[in-house]
């Protein structure tokens, strides 16, 4: 539980969103978080929800990391200690929702945009898509404004809106109706500046120009939305509580000696949380940014972690990097400690189909993944843990989430898995986490702060392995979380 207030500290703060997802909000999230940045000011951005790509897309808008907040995730605690330990240091948050404002997991919005905006007492604006309608738009409104208690809608972004006849007709019936301020109005925009893929944005790893990008979307909105009314709305929002910290910290004193994880960070996997490294740190362990599309040598390591990503964009160069594969096959094989998590996981099968090809990969498991057209597994996750492991006690219970276009094939009898979903898809069978010697792999993704003994337990794995590679040259027993 969190315990005893510090102080109050202003924390000017906004948040972005929107009646359903693809209604605008990124572009708008990002064109602000942009303008303040070069206006000068400090802008810490939050991304409601899990995920990766709009994240990564903040952080380059705002010249510093992006974090991810969300209420399935973490307690509210948490969030509210987390998010008031930026204030003082920032000048403002910009936070982007996701999806539509109330929508949440179930018919009371739970762990919604709205309730995270209540959590943290944000200003939001709504981006309205107005495509083929005007009056209309003062009813969706109204009725927005009026849906749920304690919510503070402060503003309208009308989006796609086709003229000024079309502008006019839909800002004044939303002033006439409502009393909710419309900022201003984006025209449809002919060209979209960041192409969309499966996921969403395409990722900035496979997307150059951003610079061009971010001063194109900065006039689009500078031209067409009062950004200096945005800004005294977000410096509306109460000051902000900082609070002491009395959630389990995820640091537990100083390490006996450094341990040296690797973490994959290329065009391929680049799907890591901030929070997460920097509590492998917390913990001791000393991080090296490993490829897996280069030629160049590793240095040695006590643990690896493979992140999410695209490995089917880049099939064929991890296929042909053979020593890679066997660089990771071998260290697998001496017992090294490998969390992988969706794109890692692929990386580690047998093979990788995709488009109709086939390609080699580490063969670390006996199995094959596919990528489909259509997501495989999306969403929250919670599962028990029923096999001994590395990571994670048996009998414990994780919450993460997944989003996966590829699948599992091929599982043999013999396959080993220490996660039974009770929430989401998983590999197969509802279960996630294939074993091998000392290695995890699967289709979940964590949160440090959601599953706070994980940091703990891979460094304490890499420093077992360690400790062994120093006395033997055989290959490390496996290693069990106690």
């Amino acid at each position: 539980m969190i315990n005893g207030l510090l102080h109050q500290q202003s924390f000017p703060r906004i948040t972005i969103s929107g009646l359903r997802g693809g209604s605008g909000k990124t572009i708008i999230s990002l064109a602000l978080t942009w303008l303040f940045t070069q206006q000068g000011f400090k802008v810490k951005a939050f991304k409601k929800g899990p995920d990766y790509i709009d994240a990564k897309w903040l952080s380059l808008a705002s010249g510093q990391h992006a974090s991810n907040l969300d209420p399935f995730l973490f307690s509210t605690s948490r969030i509210k200690f987390f998010f008031s330990s930026f204030a003082g240091t920032h000048d403002l948050a910009v936070i982007e929702g996701n999806r539509g404002l109330f929508d949440g997991m179930d018919t009371r919005g739970s762990c919604s945009t709205s309730e995270l905006a209540r959590i943290l007492e944000s200003p939001v604006l709504l981006v309205l898509d107005c495509t083929k309608v005007t009056r209309t738009t003062a009813a969706i409104v109204q009725g927005c404004a009026m849906f749920e208690e304690n919510l503070d809608l402060a503003g309208v972004i009308l989006n796609q809106t086709a003229g000024a006849r079309h502008r006019d007709i839909t800002r004044r019936s939303i002033e006439k109706y409502t009393d909710v301020p419309v900022l201003g109005a984006l025209p449809k925009l002919k060209d979209t500046p960041i192409p969309e893929r499966h996921m969403g944005l395409i990722s900035s790893q496979e997307y150059q120009g951003q610079d061009e990008i971010f001063r194109a979307l900065g006039k689009v909105v500078q031209d067409n939305i009062d950004v200096e009314l945005v800004l005294n709305i977000a410096g509306t929002a109460p000051a902000c509580t900082k609070t002491q910290n009395h959630v389990q910290e995820v640091s537990s004193g100083p390490p006996k000696e450094e341990a040296v994880i690797g973490v994959v960070r290329d065009r391929a996997l680049w799907f890591y949380y901030q929070e997460n490294l920097d509590a492998l740190r917390q913990q001791g362990a000393k991080l090296v940014e490993l490829s897996l599309l280069t030629p160049e040598d590793w240095p040695r390591i006590h643990g690896l972690y493979l992140g999410g990503g695209f490995p089917e964009t880049s099939a064929r160069e991890l296929s042909v990097n053979v020593a890679a594969r066997q660089k990771v096959k071998d260290l697998a094989d001496q017992g090294l400690p490998i969390y992988a998590e969706c794109g890692g996981f692929m990386y580690l099968a047998e093979s990788l189909h995709y488009e109709g090809e086939d390609f080699d990969m580490a063969g670390v498991f006996n199995v094959q993944t596919r990528v489909y057209k259509k997501p495989q597994g999306h969403g929250y996750i919670r599962a028990g843990i029923i096999e001994p492991n590395p990571f994670y006690s048996t009998g414990d219970t994780i919450v993460g989430h997944e989003f996966h276009y590829s699948r599992c094939l091929s599982l043999t009898p013999e396959a080993r898995f220490c996660m039974r979903m009770e929430r989401g898809t998983g590999m197969a069978d509802y279960k996630d986490g294939l074993l091998y010697r000392n290695v995890l792999a699967g289709y979940a993704h964590v949160h440090a702060f959601s599953v706070e003994n994980w940091a703990v337990n891979f460094v304490r794995a890499a420093g077992i392995f360690r400790e062994h590679v120093q006395k033997s040259t055989g290959p490390c027993p496996d290693i069990v979380c106690k």
